[in-house]
């Protein structure tokens, strides 16, 4: 596949990285040469410097026989330019743009983006994922990730084990005989930065970061087995009001009056204009990591502080002074993943990254085969692929025992007439099965053979 994409910011980069190791043609254009150097010291791809909206700079990384273009520019207008450039010139395919402004995306303009005015195929908004993956994360009381498949049916949520989880040190394959009717399969472990895709001996220990697919009415009971069984959040402070904490908060409010809302920003026009704006929800002008405020906030009554400002340290910041205030968890936004690793060790239950969840959603739409939703994980070191299995595919017909699924590519789950069927060693996949397959990153293109139409299988 040829493929175009405009940035090369944190975004661009990881999806030019994602494509070019996947073998695929790229060419990335960005207007810093310093990123354009960068690109090309550490990647094997096309790099340009020049902006990514001008024809001639589009026709010179190929623009005329690219399948895609993907253009994630810091500036909304540039993407959009972009896109139509390559589809009234070039006639590309496929065009995706990441838009951050909420104006550009209320359903009203719907109509903006169609064929006959400005073409885009799929847009990408960071601010709607991340909202969407904090709430995600806000039902599930002690996960760590939690994404939803198969029209919400299957749940696929990680968790970190401590101390109190009563299974660590057992065979996998012993959780089946502990708890018969407990429909969940160990997809992944995380475990000191390394990712594992588990067999039947391996064991959990503690400190173990674990991915498991389940049955959504199974994911409570699920967590209780490892060790979790935090309190559903009811009280939520949410720590910044820009588009993320905005959009995240209209959410709360109008879930059935689940959720009490209380939300700090620093910046006076904005607290007043997210006031007028989300009138169900408590706006507090100040700073997160003032004390007094957190007081008048109630923070040691607070379920769960959800930091959403954008700077990192202010996020880890004030999400572990609330922490240390009283607040029963904390999850917060996450630019730079370096820091990532550091939310677990110092007692942060969860944090959100935006590029992880905007790459997922771009590379949903690059997957080749039956496959209709994915999700990165593990900072990119694992894929969760929503797929239909087809007739030809070598998972269809014979019991599971001798497919042979190579290592790092594992089957959570299978839709079956309806029924959420537990992977075992005898379940025989039929075509038109929806299957939930959890693989390592460097497995992806043979999931890809496994759900397309013609196969020349491994």
């Amino acid at each position: 596949m040829k493929v175009i994409v405009c940035g090369a910011g944190q975004v661009g980069f990881n999806i030019a990285r994602h494509l070019a190791q996947e073998q695929n043609d790229v060419t990335v254009i960005d207007r810093s040469e310093e990123l354009i150097n960068k690109v090309r010291n550490s990647l094997d791809v096309h790099a340009l410097v020049g902006y990514a909206s001008y024809p001639d700079l589009l026709e010179s990384a190929g623009a005329e026989d690219a399948d895609m273009i993907i253009a994630v520019t810091l500036f909304d207008e540039v993407n959009i330019v972009a896109c139509q450039v390559a589809h009234s010139l070039f006639n590309v395919p496929t065009k995706i743009a990441r838009i951050r402004a909420q104006n550009y995306l209320n359903p009203e303009w719907r109509a903006l983006f169609s064929r006959d005015h400005m073409p885009i195929d799929v847009i990408i908004s960071p601010e709607i994922e991340v909202a969407k993956a904090a709430i995600n994360r806000l039902e599930v009381p002690g996960a760590t990730d939690m994404i939803r498949f198969a029209n919400d049916k299957i749940w696929v949520v990680g968790t970190k084990l401590d101390e109190n989880c009563p299974v660590v040190d057992t065979p996998l394959r012993q959780l089946t005989e502990l708890f018969p009717d407990l429909n969940i399969v160990v997809c992944g472990i995380l475990r000191n930065g390394k990712l594992i895709v588990p067999g039947g001996d391996d064991q959990l220990l503690v400190g173990d970061n674990i991915y498991i697919a389940s049955e959504k009415t199974h994911v409570t009971r699920a967590l209780n087995v490892f060790g979790h069984e935090e309190e559903e959040a009811r009280n939520v402070v949410i720590v910044g009001g820009g588009n993320v904490g905005q959009f995240l908060s209209e959410q709360l409010v109008e879930a059935d009056h689940k959720f009490k809302v209380k939300i700090i920003e620093r910046d006076e026009k904005r607290a007043i204009k997210v006031a007028e704006k989300i009138s169900k929800a408590v706006v507090l002008h100040g700073d997160a990591l003032d004390m007094e405020l957190l007081k008048e906030a109630n923070i040691q009554g607070t379920h769960s502080i959800i930091s959403v400002t954008n700077d990192d340290k202010v996020n880890i910041l004030s999400a572990l002074l609330a922490k240390q205030m009283g607040c029963k968890s904390a999850i917060t936004l996450i630019n730079d993943h370096s820091f990532g690793d550091l939310t677990g060790s110092v007692g942060i239950e969860a944090f959100v990254d935006p590029r992880q969840t905007t790459v997922s959603s771009i590379l949903q739409h690059m997957r080749r085969g039956r496959i209709s939703s994915l999700q990165s994980l593990a900072g990119g070191e694992a894929e969760v692929i929503e797929a239909v299995a087809v007739e030809s595919s070598p998972l269809v017909g014979k019991p599971l025992r001798e497919v042979k699924l190579p290592p790092g590519i594992i089957i959570g789950s299978v839709i079956q007439d309806d029924k959420i069927i537990v992977p075992k060693g005898g379940t025989i996949i039929k075509s038109g099965d929806t299957v939930i397959v959890f693989t390592c990153a460097d497995m992806i293109k043979k999931v890809e053979e496994l759900f397309s139409v013609q196969l020349e299988y491994f």
